[in-house]
């Protein structure tokens, strides 16, 4: 029968009950292992996070338990641990022909690109696909030093997860972006007709619409979010002003 653990024995939590010798074979192992991998990532190619497709992080999150139980694991030889890693690699390398040589395999395993804005509104279908949250795709393009809806022409969540962004020759009046709505939230009008240019956006998404043609409290026909604020454009001086 197995003794029973004593709870916070410094000589069981920091040293095991492995003979010190062992400390260096934990060493040798890490080397090894380490160098064995790193070989097999510069083979198939590495690529930077942002740039990490769905088979790529699969691939980072199987040697990951692979790679660290063979550096310390006494028991689990280092052969055996060499094996899974290359089948690992191997199957990685093999599906990155298939996503090469066929794009229907590409869209099964990788995915597509999404739709997230067109003229200047979030798309809620665009939304749905990826489950993403009007916050979330405000917070991406802000990342794409966007600072107003009216700038973007077109935005993409490409299937490796990046956001391509395509901005208008000449912006009209949106959706302010800046700063993000939690520090300081869009100011919503109780009366749209009243807007003084005319025009009012969705909150949400955006969408734009002439104030005489929105009544209070009616909910976005694209998001159904009933809150609506003045459209306007983000002028290069105020960016300063946020400094």
């Amino acid at each position: 029968m197995d003794e029973p653990v004593v709870p916070f024995e410094l000589a069981r939590m920091f040293l095991g009950d492995h003979e010190p010798l062992f400390y260096l074979e934990i060493v040798f192992r890490t080397v090894l292992i380490y160098g064995y991998t790193l070989a097999l990532i510069r083979w198939i190619g590495g690529r930077s996070v942002a740039q990490l497709s769905m088979i790529d992080l699969l691939l980072v999150i199987a040697l990951g338990s692979a790679v660290g139980d063979a550096t310390f694991y006494p028991d689990v030889p280092l052969l055996e641990a060499m094996l899974v890693i290359t089948v690992i690699v191997l199957i990685n390398k093999g599906l990155d022909k298939l996503i090469e040589r066929s794009d229907r395999a590409k869209r099964v395993i990788d995915g597509r690109s999404i739709a997230l804005v067109r003229n200047g509104r979030i798309l809620a279908r665009g939304r749905a696909a990826r489950d993403l949250s009007t916050a979330e795709v405000k917070s991406m393009l802000r990342a794409h030093g966007v600072a107003n809806l009216g700038q973007v022409e077109m935005a993409f969540l490409e299937a490796g997860g990046g956001v391509s962004v395509f901005r208008r020759e000449t912006p009209f009046p949106g959706l302010s972006l800046v700063p993000p709505d939690d520090v300081t939230p869009p100011v919503p009008l109780r009366i749209p007709g009243e807007a003084i240019d005319g025009r009012v956006c969705c909150t949400a998404c955006g969408d734009a619409r002439q104030a005489h043609n929105v009544l209070p409290d009616v909910p976005c026909r694209q998001c159904g979010n009933p809150q609506w604020t003045a459209a306007r454009l983000f002028a290069d001086s105020e960016m300063h002003q946020l400094d």
